[in-house]
């Protein structure tokens, strides 16, 4: 995964807003900055252990703000169904805080977390949550909010903190508090915007996911009110549900945030944040310049392309799951198309020792020419050929010769379709042989045996097999001269009653392995599964 090779940097010293937009921000590599909210007035008046929670209580503690409630406390998700939101007054936020601050110092177990001082349309709400004030976070409260009309009732404390000199005069669409009374952790999750996160008292610890690594944190579906949030359960994953999560870690990067401390993180990358008792932080959102420049009218081709790389990924680690993938180096096609970027001399002349303008060979000449392992191939697949033929065709003519096997549409036997793709020995066998042999072996199945060569492209090679032999037939192309390929094919669909059949085959299996690489991508990145997923309506 490339974006691994690129570890989270981390800065001693503010860098300027120039070398930010310029070096730091394009990368969308998070990066942390050392001591960047140090001059802030926060920093040192909002201080729980230096009064801080006065402080606030003076400025602002008239002010309700919408708490987040969760009965999975400290872990809280982000999914609507996990968690509800609650006017609260500020003031009895921050009496929660002291209380626990004195929890602390005096070891009590038992509270009273009574308040007398609330107006009668919170003092329900506030009762409710007074026997479980661990359960509560102040999660993005905004304090400035470009994206909203709603009201901001936190925009005094604006004045207490500093626009970051890496930002310069970006454009934010919200400034937003976090504060927990208790440990809290957030699920994963990530921005549609990019994130400056800054620390003004407490500590948190960061766990970070490049955005290629979505797949193994199980998206929820891009649909849903949360499509921004993992799946997977922090407390108690269930891999036998996601498998893939059992290796989340290793794609995983860590940073412990101080008091101070301020982190990047890139719009897109999966993070999950562990805070301490006590911990208040501000982040800052804005847009990147890259979503800034994208043009509405080409929304639909930018999907297209990111798709078709993503399906292309894919392909490659169906493959590698079969035990016979390489890492693609062009483009798979059909055969016979363009000219060879580079020659094989001895291939080539080897191929002009072999007549190939004769349909006619003798049987015996042409596998004469055959070296051993030629002879094992060709043996191997016309065994697996003959019993994939014999199995389907048991009950209408157990006495069909293999080489007298005519194919008539689709009815004698069906090309398999299948997810499982940890047995397919024709699959194995094209893709272990070399290109060389392979071609020759073909040149033998055309001349000697074509009933045999039909069989195996019509109706016994499965879509991953016709995978692989599209990408032999790559590799052959870029080995041999234009005249030589262009024999090659000649004789090769000359087995073929119907040649435009073979090639419709051929297109037909790559077209069905493409699609079950297209869902596998919309389960992993998009959280769709189209097996299941029953919208209900058209």
């Amino acid at each position: 995964m490339e974006e691994l090779s690129i570890g989270i940097r981390s800065y001693e010293e503010l860098p300027t807003a120039k070398d930010f937009d310029s070096l730091i921000e394009p990368t969308n590599v998070p990066a942390v900055f050392r001591g960047c909210t140090k001059g802030w007035r926060a920093f040192s008046h909002w201080n729980p252990c230096n009064g801080g929670l006065d402080y606030l209580q003076a400025r602002v503690g008239s002010c309700v703000v919408e708490a987040m409630v969760s009965p999975s406390a400290p872990v809280f998700y982000g999914d609507l169904g996990s968690h509800h939101r609650v006017p609260l007054p500020f003031s009895t936020f921050l009496a929660f805080c002291k209380k626990r601050m004195q929890m602390q110092s005096e070891n009590q177990q038992e509270l009273d977390y009574c308040l007398d001082t609330q107006t009668h349309d919170t003092e329900h709400s506030c009762s409710a949550l007074e026997d479980v004030p661990e359960q509560i976070y102040l999660a993005q409260v905004p304090i400035m909010n470009s994206d909203r009309q709603e009201r901001v009732h936190l925009e005094t404390l604006r004045e207490d903190i500093q626009m970051p000199p890496i930002l310069g005069a970006k454009e934010l669409s919200s400034i937003n508090l976090w504060m927990n009374n208790a440990q809290a952790r957030s699920s994963t999750h990530y921005d549609p915007h990019q994130n400056l996160l800054c620390i003004v008292s407490g500590r948190k610890q960061v766990v970070l996911w490049p955005p290629s690594a979505s797949s193994s944190l199980y998206p929820m579906p891009i649909y849903g009110e949360a499509s921004n949030h993992s799946s997977v359960a922090l407390e108690n994953p269930d891999y036998s549900t996601y498998p893939r999560a059992e290796c989340s870690m290793e794609f995983a990067q860590r940073v412990v945030l101080e008091a101070g401390d301020a982190l990047f993180i890139p719009e897109g990358w999966f993070h999950q944040v562990d805070s301490d008792d006590l911990t208040i932080a501000i982040n800052f959102w804005w847009r990147s310049n890259i979503m800034s420049c994208m043009l509405e009218h080409m929304d639909a081709y930018y999907l297209r392309r990111i798709l078709r790389r993503l399906i292309d990924k894919e392909m490659d680690q169906l493959l590698l799951k079969l035990g016979i993938g390489k890492t693609r180096t062009s483009e798979c096609k059909l055969p016979n198309k363009g000219r060879a970027d580079h020659v094989n001399g001895n291939y080539s002349q080897k191929l002009k020792g072999m007549d190939l303008k004769d349909k006619r060979l003798e049987e015996g000449n042409t596998l004469l020419e055959l070296e051993s392992g030629a002879v094992q191939v060709l043996h191997e697949l016309m065994s697996l050929v003959h019993i994939s033929v014999s199995a389907n065709q048991d009950q209408e003519s157990p006495s069909t010769s293999i080489n007298d096997y005519k194919l008539e549409g689709e009815s004698k036997c069906e090309k398999i379709v299948t997810d499982d793709l940890k047995d397919d020995p024709v699959a194995k066998i094209l893709w272990d042989v070399e290109p060389q042999t392979l071609q020759y072996v073909f040149l033998a199945m055309a001349h000697n045996f074509p009933r045999t060569l039909e069989a195996l492209v019509l109706h016994v090679l499965s879509p991953v097999g016709t995978e692989v032999l599209t990408r032999k037939f790559d590799e052959m192309d870029h080995h041999t001269l234009e005249e030589d390929r262009n024999k090659f094919y000649e004789v090769f669909y000359s087995a073929f009653d119907d040649q435009s059949a073979a090639m419709n085959s051929i297109l037909k299996g790559k077209e069905l392995f493409t699609q079950l690489a297209f869902k596998n991508v919309l389960d992993k990145f998009v959280g769709v599964n189209l097996e299941s997923s029953k919208l209900g309506f058209r």
